[in-house]
């Protein structure tokens, strides 16, 4: 498999290429020159295959001769070694729960992947790489914890100073060892912004061997499409096909949905539930796309205004727009109703999202009540603790603190505070050379 970068100025590429990159030299996002086709009877006994098989199944093509068989299958093996159960709400909803890994957030899947590969990489290579990676809340834990202590490989993570939850905080700022945090004055927007501009300094990477862990990557994007395989295997009306709603800020996550319906998975439709940052439901509806500054909510990992993923979205469907809409609806979902949902779906049927699956479950419910003989999921991102100081005031109640939170509270965070300029960045990583 060969990976073209979508600016088109760049020279084709393997995955290993395409992974230690993170961005093609032109600055476009790498895809795939063709989008694999599952057997039939793939899908149609998918059943009785495991987890580790059905990864190993959908991301094979992706990898080519880049990974030997037997070292793929332990790097998919120790990606999916969680519980991703898919959870009945009520008689129309479910939920598909991607907070059962080591930093309770679906970020866990790629961020695990790709730390493995870059290590089986990394071998090959004699000089240090450095992960560079901005994050609106989630990535950087999961990045933080999937290349902690990692060999050759040093992690620096971006992140908006006072735009984080401070669970979220926490994971990032507390490992130290191979992990050093940023902490920008400025919005989740800026940090991506000051990744890019990295990327694009020759002067820089000609002296540092960097890349990417955002989904820009492709080794964090194409794993995500694990889990929508896992949930259809757990879907069990499949003469019924699901509708699924994707809480969606950098467009990662519903692309990798999107990739696997490309590649064969039945899908009636997905949704990309989006908070007040709604530049994707404004495209959908007017044909316009026009990025816009991030506004800060209280499901803050979505707050992006400009989502890098959504080119490679387009790419699915060939630039169509009438295409896309055939499959894609997005829409928009106030801080208000946000919290108004969580309320409801934990009033009315005992169930606690988070404020990113609480958008999800709206835009769902709003799509079902106008398609009655349908049924569907919401993608449940992150475990609801990581947010308590949102959800507990709505509840009125406290949130049980798993193990794994618990034992970082207490801890100090280490970060570097700096201005959102890339000359102070530039300082930062030159400690690393």
């Amino acid at each position: 498999m060969k990976y073209y970068s979508l600016n088109r100025q760049s020279p084709e590429v393997d995955f290993k290429e395409a992974a230690i990159r993170g961005q093609a030299p032109d600055k476009g996002l790498y895809f795939p020159e063709r989008i694999p086709v599952f057997e039939r009877s793939f899908i149609q006994n998918i059943e009785s295959f495991s987890k580790e098989e059905i990864a190993y199944q959908v991301i094979r093509p992706y990898i080519g001769d880049a990974i030997p068989e037997a070292d793929l299958r332990r790097i998919v093996a120790e990606t999916v070694n969680f519980d991703i159960p898919l959870v009945r709400i009520n008689d129309k909803i479910s939920t598909l729960e991607l907070f059962h890994g080591p930093t309770l957030a679906f970020k866990d899947v790629g961020a695990r992947f790709m730390s493995r590969c870059l290590g089986y990489f990394s071998k090959s290579i004699s000089e240090k790489v450095v992960v560079l990676v901005a994050t609106s809340g989630d990535t950087g834990g999961a990045v933080a914890h999937g290349f902690y202590n990692v060999p050759g490989v040093e992690v620096v993570i971006l992140y908006p100073s006072g735009k984080v939850s401070s669970v979220q905080e926490k994971q990032l700022t507390t490992l130290g060892n191979n992990v050093r945090a940023l902490e920008v004055k400025g919005s989740f927007d800026d940090c991506q912004k000051l990744v890019k501009q990295a990327f694009a300094d020759t002067s820089l990477t000609q002296e540092l061997f960097l890349t990417s862990a955002n989904s820009i990557n492709v080794a964090r994007w194409l794993p995500q499409q694990f889990y929508y395989l896992f949930a259809y295997q757990q879907w069990k009306d499949k003469d019924n096909p699901p509708v699924i709603s994707v809480p969606s800020g950098n467009f990662g996550n519903i692309c990798a949905g999107l990739l696997a319906y490309c590649s064969g998975m039945p899908v009636k439709h997905f949704i990309a539930a989006c908070n007040a940052n709604a530049v994707v439901p404004e495209f959908l509806r007017t044909g316009d796309y026009q990025p816009k500054p991030a506004v800060a909510t209280i499901s803050n990992a979505m707050d992006v205004g400009d989502p890098s993923n959504f080119v490679r979205v387009l790419e699915l469907f060939n630039q169509e727009l009438g295409s896309l809409k055939n499959v894609l609806s997005s829409v928009s979902v106030s801080d208000v109703d946000t919290k108004r949902t969580i309320r409801e779906v934990y009033g009315s049927w005992g169930y606690l999202p988070d404020p990113h699956g609480a958008v999800g479950f709206k835009a769902l419910q709003q799509y079902l009540q106008q398609h009655q003989d349908e049924k569907g999921f919401f993608l449940e991102t992150a475990h609801p603790v990581k947010f308590y100081d949102v959800v507990e005031p709505v509840i009125q109640s406290n949130i049980p603190l798993p193990d794994s939170v618990r034992g970082i509270m207490h801890l100090n965070k280490t970060s570097v505070v700096m201005e959102a300029d890339y000359d102070a960045l530039k300082e930062q990583l030159s400690l690393l050379k």
